[in-house]
This record gives C-alpha cells, structure tokens and sequence, in this order.
C-alpha cells in the first residue's frame, strides 16, 4: 500500500534535505562536544554560536538571548517554572494568567505552579478562537507576575494579538511569556522590538530536526532570575546544563535561516494550495464549516468541519490523508480537543472535525489528493 499523503505539518515537518546536508558532518566527521578545549572542539562550539546567530536573525532578537534546550515543552516549562519559582520560594503570592486554548506545553506547567501554590487564570477564547486583550486586563491583578499566551494556535490556526498583549503587560510590569512554536518560520518577526519577554519554539515545526529548540530571554526577562529545570554543568549560561546537541542546533540555525530567507515564497504557495482546499472541500459539502477566525490566522493550519450522520470520527474515514482529527493535538489521550471545546464545538461536531496543515514541501498533488478524499465522505 501506499503511504498516506502528509497533511499533518503542524505536528512535524519533513527535515529540508538542505538541513539534512548541513547536518550530516556532525554525525561523523565532526564528532566532538562543543566543550572541549581541542580544535574540533572549537569547531563545534562556532557552529553552535553560528546557529544561534542565524535563529536570532530569523527571529530578529539579539544574539546573547537564545538559550538552546530540547525542544518546545522544555523551553515553555523553563520560561514559566523558572521565572515564578524564585517568587514561590519567597513565600510570595503569585497570579498567572494564561487561556484555555494554549498547548498542553504551557498548561501542564501552570497546573504544577497551581500545586505548588500560584493561583492560575485561564481566560476563555472567543468563539473565533482568539484570546482578547481587553479580556485580559480585567484579569490582571496587583500580584500578577506572569502572562502567557501563544502566538498562533496549533490546532485553528488563528493569530493573537501579541504586540497588544505584550503591550498591556508591560504597561502593567507583568512578564509575558509567548510560545511561538507555530509562528516560528511562519511569520515576520522583530523580537527586539515587541513587548516579550519570554518566547518558545522549536526546530522540526519549520523543517528542522526534532530534538532542538530555544528560550528566547529578553526585556525585563533578560536580567531576571531563572530557575533552571536541569542542572551538571552550567551549559547555556547556567540556564540548561547538558551537553550541546551539535547536530540539531546546526540543522535548527540552517532551518531558520532557510525560512527567512524563503518565508515569503512558502506564504504565497501556502496561500494558494489552502485557498484550493477549501474551495473545493465547501463545493462538495456545502454543510461543512470552517474553524477559527478566518480574518486572523495563517494559510498553513486548516480546520474544517464536516457534519456526519454517524458517530464516526471524521479522520477514520480519510485513511489515505495522514492529518489531525478532534481528538486532543499531541496527546495520547484520545479525548475530545481542549481548543475545539473551548470554541464551543460539541462532541459530535468535534468527531466531524479534522486539520490538515501544510508546509513547504505541501504539492498541488497532495492537496489533490486530500480532495478525493473529502469528496469520497458521505
């Protein structure tokens, strides 16, 4: 049989062969830990600091506050345990505020400062599935201390307002935290400029490797006080101890600089092949709905709705098409999505419901493909 066709880029891109090729020789040829003292050694560590170069100028954030970690969980659990723990272990009161649609990343921590004492707020989305900064404000407190929400949602694909977010916090001197996992490599950014002071993503969702990510520090975050989570070694500035994973870090620096240098080409053929999807996907189930703010999202995410009369979920009767359906998105746990329930999608509607999400090496073909196979649902 033949594979099913790839429309699932939101939980992991295909490596660009060209990142592949810039990481092989660390493999091999290029063995050594970036700690040593012995010219391959040096070898090593240049071409970590010429990563961490090439993903400050992706992101447009000075060079000195990228942190390297594994991957997106870890740089969101670093940002949010080690920035409030200082203040839980001074018996301070401490308030967090974040939404009901953020990924499992940035809720599973806040569930754990919840244990430990942090009083935490979700704020609800609107029914297009965006987080509103006047909604935040009126959830503000004098204690605070931390906000986090994400730049685009993994699931519906909309865009928050993070400027105006980050804006607020700091007119109010809370830290905002933002995990850019989907809008690394998808959107124009100038970190430098914008009010974040904590920003998480990670390679293998814009055509790097698995494995790798960073923890962006800058703003007021940049001076403040980190907790690490792991400790033997002081790598990364004392902010997280183990030994450099040279191969991942040069395909994440070649990634970067991959999608600022193609990022608008990627966009517009993005554009296109959703555009065709969805065209074609409404004329053969004129009942079908499509998810999230259609005014404020990126090309890359669709979620779409198709209503059935049985219990079925709808990504059981597209086999041949490998994408996301509503059960939650990177979890194990076969259960109705968090985001989608938020939104106010019921359980039925939810097992209608599918995302397919495209990347640069998304064909017309594909999206051909995924066609048949919606048009093929009674």
């Amino acid at each position: 049989m033949n594979p099913p066709t790839y429309l699932d880029h939101a939980a992991s891109t295909p490596v660009d062969p060209r990142v592949l090729e810039a990481m092989l020789p660390w493999f091999t040829n290029q063995p050594a830990n970036p700690s040593g003292r012995h010219t391959l050694g040096q070898s090593a560590a240049e071409a970590v600091e010429q990563a961490r170069g090439q993903i400050a100028s992706m992101l447009g954030c000075k060079y000195e506050d990228v942190t390297f970690v594994s991957g997106a969980t870890e740089s969101c659990n670093l940002a949010i345990k080690g920035l409030v723990r200082p203040q839980l272990a001074r018996s301070e009161a401490v308030h967090i505020v974040s939404s009901a649609i953020e990924h499992a990343a940035v809720l599973d921590p806040l569930r754990r400062l919840e244990r430990e004492g942090a009083a935490v707020d979700l704020l609800p989305p609107t029914r297009g599935g965006r987080i509103e900064p006047e909604e935040l404000k009126r959830r503000l407190r004098d204690n605070t201390s931390l906000v986090s929400i994400m730049w685009i949602n993994n699931e519906i694909g909309t865009i928050n307002d993070v400027a105006a977010i980050g804006e607020l916090c700091r007119d109010q001197g809370v830290l905002f935290h933002c995990d850019a996992t989907q809008a690394a490599g998808k959107v124009q950014m100038e970190l430098a400029s914008m009010p974040i002071d904590a920003l998480s993503l990670c390679a293998h969702k814009m055509h790097g490797p698995k494995g790798i990510g960073a923890l962006v520090l800058q703003g007021r975050a940049a001076g403040r006080l980190v907790e690490p989570l792991i400790e033997g070694g002081g790598h990364e500035r004392g902010l997280r101890s183990g030994t450099l994973n040279v191969p991942g870090i040069v395909g994440f620096g070649a990634a970067a600089a991959l999608c600022e240098s193609e990022l608008g080409a990627d966009l517009e053929n993005i554009k296109v092949l959703r555009a065709e999807l969805t065209r074609e996907v409404l004329k053969s189930h004129p009942d079908a709905t499509i998810n999230g703010d259609q005014d404020h999202c990126i090309p890359h995410i669709l979620s779409i709705t198709i209503p059935q009369p049985s219990a079925e979920s709808l990504i059981d009767l597209m086999p041949t098409i490998a994408c996301a359906g509503g059960a939650a998105c990177g979890s194990s746990q076969n259960k109705p999505s968090h985001v989608l329930t938020a939104i106010g999608l019921d359980a039925a509607t939810i097992a209608g419901t599918i995302r397919l999400s495209f990347g640069r090496s998304t064909t017309h073909d594909d999206v051909g493909k995924a066609i048949a196979a919606c048009a093929a649902i009674d």
